[in-house]
């Protein structure tokens, strides 16, 4: 049985110091690229070059299990120091010695240390868990010191494969600033809409085979996307209406000598038409959640002094006084480990409360969906079989229509669970923790296996949903434009929070998470600053003002090429007009002038990026 072609007759060329945003929908091959770039597969046909003695970087998939710390499972990851330093302790040559830490010197290997711990800490590891063996910690956690290993290591290409999927908020915008500010080449696969905008400088698309790469962020891919499909599809009527008459004077006229010529030049004018392919966009089955009968009286739920904890005696959280009505939003900000999780418990009413008073309203059903509920399904069990079980005595259609409302078709129906991508089992898993129309819906990191496109019908889903929601997310995308408002988890209690997710990502970014950024070899390290935050503000200012010009560049660029653009679809759409299709010198002209433009466009765009580069490497944060 032949294997599925998963990529054909792709070409791309990824510049030094580039940040791709590698994206598709799921189970197009992404994940092969990479191991195609690795060398774990070879390509049937064609090759893949890699700059000599680069070295490629990316996360282990087996997460460190073992008794080593993990500030020295870390610092171990840079082998060339550690062997460096191995070899100091036994050399007696002194020409070697020098050589050795001459070298040292040069990888900084005296700063190592402080760069494996802020690494860590950004990573939500403070210094006391660093000195912590790797068999302490839960898999997700352990995935974290697996990443932090890789982003130490300071390769040359560093390949990452949904990297935020184990990461909390605070995680991934630290990330975020860590890609940001990273000297060599990143490629990352991800489905994180707000990571990929910031830190991108150029999107590649893998669909139907193909490689498509654009420059620009996400969301400048997906507008040029867009744009191109509708500019498709206009040429694809028009060209079909073209074959179509082409086609008719043809078979009218072939067999008659007086116009047997003029067929014939249609026929091999038809045989060199090169077909424009139909736009085919794979639809993404939308996400539902039933509302509940009757609305619940607010406040739902309603607290006062309330404590919760594992054990008595010993809270995590105390001190909360709060209330949650019946159409509330709501998102929980903290880093993990700060109690979030355990708030959602209280919530769900999966923990006692320890002393103060809790409320609930009469009747209230609530649901709860977290990513550790996926150990929860049966293995050998389908996803009809899952719904079956709630749905007792009920006819097998009625059932196979509620299984085909959670987004899982007749040919997902009967696939045993454990054999269901993660996307589809996050759908079976939300279906069936929402089954019974809840007046409370619980998310604990939902996005964490869906695609971007499912992202989307995740966010519309809640936005039709009639109940109230509590949602614990990395997905900013995800938290904008379904919370209207904001809980912070800190401190051992929960409190509203005023600011919005951009305060609160300066409020993190500001922190004494935030590692000094990586500096590549031969550049001067940044000197830490002592500034009073009234003195930082004012230096802030001055800094913006400095970049206003170069500001104004860059959107100067961007408005010449989005004009290009439009210019491009206008010179397409007359070129496939019926008057032009019959003047070949009108056709030459708007062809010459296609090639001017898609030629103003490429060096607009590389005057672009190199000023956007500079703007990004200029741009200071006090």
């Amino acid at each position: 049985m032949m294997g599925r072609l998963l990529i054909e007759d792709a070409t791309l060329a990824v510049p030094p110091g580039a940040k791709v945003g590698f994206v598709g929908r799921n189970g197009t091959g992404k994940t092969t690229l990479f191991h195609l770039i690795t060398g774990d597969y070879s390509p049937e046909a064609g090759s893949i070059k890699l700059r000599r003695n680069a070295r490629i970087g990316q996360v282990a998939q087996e997460a460190p299990g073992n008794e080593i710390s993990l500030i020295d499972t870390v610092l171990a990851a840079d082998v060339e120091r550690t062997e460096l330093l191995a070899e100091a302790e036994t050399a007696t040559d002194p020409h070697r010695i020098a050589e050795i830490h001459e070298r040292l010197g040069d990888i900084r290997a005296h700063s190592a240390e402080a760069r494996a711990g802020s690494i860590l800490n950004g990573l939500g590891f403070d210094a006391e868990a660093q000195l912590r063996p790797c068999s302490d910690f839960s898999g997700g956690w352990r995935m974290r010191v697996a990443l932090a290993a890789v982003l130490f290591s300071e390769p040359d290409l560093l390949l990452l494969d949904e990297p935020t999927n184990y990461l909390d908020l605070e995680g991934t915008l630290w990330l975020e600033s860590y890609i940001t500010r990273y000297p060599y080449t990143v490629i990352m696969i991800s489905h994180d809409r707000d990571l990929l905008n910031r830190t991108a400088t150029s999107i590649v698309h893998l669909e139907e085979c193909q490689l498509t790469s654009y420059k620009g962020d996400y969301d400048f891919f997906e507008k040029t996307r867009s744009e191109k499909m509708l500019l498709q599809s206009k040429m694809k009527v028009k060209q079909d209406a073209k074959r179509k008459h082409m086609e008719a004077y043809i078979d009218r006229f072939r067999y008659k000598a007086s116009k047997a010529r003029q067929a014939q030049s249609r026929i091999k004018a038809l045989e060199k038409m090169q077909v424009i392919a139909a736009v085919s966009e794979a639809r993404v089955a939308p996400i539902s959640f039933p509302n509940p009968k009757r609305e619940a009286a607010s406040p739902i739920i309603n607290m006062e002094n309330v404590a919760v904890g594992y054990e008595p005696g010993k809270a995590i959280l105390s001190g909360l006084d709060l209330r949650i009505d019946a159409d509330d939003r709501i998102a929980l900000l903290g880093a993990n480990g700060n109690g979030k999780s355990t708030f959602a418990k209280l919530i769900a009413n999966r923990l006692e409360v320890q002393s103060g008073k809790i409320s609930r309203a009469d009747k209230m059903r609530i649901a709860m969906f977290a990513q550790h509920q996926m150990d929860d399904l049966i293995p050998n069990d389908t996803a009809y079989d899952h719904v079956r079980a709630l749905m007792v005595g009920e006819p097998e259609s009625k059932v196979r229509a509620r299984v085909a409302q959670l987004g899982l078709g007749i040919d997902k129906m009967e696939t045993k669970a454990c054999d269901l991508s993660g996307g589809e089992k996050a759908r079976l898993l939300l279906g069936l923790a929402t089954f019974h129309a809840p007046h409370l819906l619980i998310l604990d990191e939902p996005t964490n296996h869906l695609d971007i496109d499912s992202r989307e019908a995740l966010i519309m889903a809640l936005n039709a949903y009639k109940g109230a929601v509590i949602l614990i997310s990395h997905d900013r995308s995800l938290v904008e434009a379904s919370a209207e408002r904001l809980w912070l988890v800190n401190e051992g209690t929960v409190l509203p929070y005023d600011g919005d997710l951009d305060d609160y990502r300066k409020l993190v970014l500001r922190g004494p998470v935030m590692p000094e950024p990586v500096v590549a070899e031969g550049e001067a390290a940044p000197k830490k600053s002592n500034l009073s935050g009234k003195e930082r503000r004012k230096l802030a200012a001055a800094r913006r003002i400095e970049l206003a010009p170069l500001r104004k560049k860059i959107k100067a660029l961007e408005a010449k090429i989005e004009s290009a653009q439009k210019e491009l679809v206008t010179i397409g759409e007359k070129m496939s007009t019926p008057a032009v299709l019959q003047d070949s010198d009108k056709m030459v002209e708007l062809a010459k002038k296609r090639g001017q433009t898609d030629k103003t466009i490429e060096t607009l765009e590389a005057d672009w990026m190199i000023l956007s580069e500079q703007y990004e490497t200029e741009k200071v944060d006090f």
